[in-house]
Formats: structure tokens, sequence, C-alpha cells
């Protein structure tokens, strides 16, 4: 089948089969989170982005294989309530962003910064640093050697818009700013985009609306 992204609370995964990846997408809790689990196909090592809610949902997805790592997209509550649950269950690995790992109150093991490499079996994962929705939310950038790049933004880059910097223009400056160089500016149009909420989208449909976005201030 093919992928679309579109996930509900309650209902089932949607896979995206990539040549060395397999991401399958799941959304769980209250606030209709996504959570993002990343197998390598060469040596079954799984990841987990965004450990958010419904551990038994979430380790239900992880199977008997078990994860390495969970990567923490930022340190607001909603992304990491079912952290300590599953890393007590599977003993993987916990990353953040080193900014924003004192508010996450599961201990972040790997400090991550901008550019770190973050691996998955044989797949790397490039971390990047994005300011605005928190100090130190990263997003992750998969650049597939058989086709286009991935990037899991968190909260930093939605359909529609950068995430929600709570009316502080200097804050949202920031996002915009980071989004725009680090993510628009280094990936193309074809780059899919796989958000903290909600269905996906791509850089090529989102970056005609950049001096939009810039202008309205959200």
């Amino acid at each position: 089948m093919t992928y679309s992204g579109a996930v509900e609370v309650g209902g089932p995964a949607d896979v995206h089969e990539l040549a060395d990846l397999m991401i399958s997408k799941v959304a769980v809790g209250p606030m209709n989170n996504n959570a993002y689990l990343l197998r390598c196909r060469t040596t079954d090592e799984q990841l987990l982005i965004d450990a958010a809610a419904e551990p038994h949902t979430l380790l239900t997805l992880v199977g008997d294989s078990g994860i390495t790592s969970v990567v923490t997209t930022h340190q607001h509550p909603d992304h990491w309530g079912a952290l300590r649950e599953v890393v007590d269950a599977t003993g993987a690995r916990t990353y953040a962003g080193r900014e924003d790992a004192d508010g996450i109150p599961v201990p972040t093991d790997v400090l991550v910064d901008d550019g770190d490499i973050i691996r998955v079996g044989r797949v790397e994962l490039t971390a990047r640093h994005l300011v605005g929705h928190t100090p130190g939310s990263i997003a992750l950038v998969y650049d597939d050697p058989h086709g286009h790049a991935h990037v899991f933004t968190g909260d930093c880059l939605f359909p529609g818009g950068v995430g929600n910097t709570h009316d502080d223009p200097k804050a949202f400056v920031s996002l915009i700013d980071d989004v725009e160089t680090k993510i628009f500016g280094t990936l193309p149009d074809e780059t899919w985009v796989y958000p903290g909420h909600g269905n996906d989208t791509t850089l090529g449909t989102e970056r005609p609306h950049l001096a939009e976005w810039r202008e309205r201030g959200w």
C-alpha cells in the first residue's frame, strides 16, 4: 500500500518502505502526537522518535526486536510522556538536544548538537538544532542514497507553517531563520517532512509560503 502519513489515535501505523529504512508512523495520546519507529533493513536495529504517550501502543509497535535508541525532539511533555516506560522496558539509550535535556525528566544519555550523527544500524541521521519552539529542539535528516531526503521535524515545521513560538517575536524569527537556513536551505523540494503532529508534507509544498509565514509572524 502507498504510504500517506495519515494516521489516527487508536488506528494502525502507516509504514513508509524505503530501500534501506522502514519508517512506521503512529498517532498517540490526547494531543495526537506522532511517534516514528525507524528500522534499518540491513541489521533490523530500531530507533524510536518521540515516545510521546501510550507506552503499550509504542511497545507493541516496537515488537520483540526491541529498540536501541529513543530520540526526543524537544522538551515539551507531550513528546516524552511514555519515555520512562519505553526505556525501562527496552533499555534503549536516550538522545535529546543539549539545550532541552534538563527539561526532560528521564536522563538523557547522549546530548545532541547541530550536525551530530545518530545511527540506526547502517543508516545515518543528521541532527539539526532549530531554536525557537524550544531552546533545544532538534530535527533529524535522513539523506536517502537511493532517493530523496526525509526529515523528522518535531514541532518546528508543519504543513502550513513553523511551530508555535507563543507570540514571542524573537523566538519566531529565530525559528523561521533556522528552518529556512538549515532545512529549506540545504534540502530539495522532494524532501518528505514528518512532523510531530498531524499529516506529513514536503518541502516543495511549503517552500512557496516561506515569505508569507515570515510576514504574518507565525
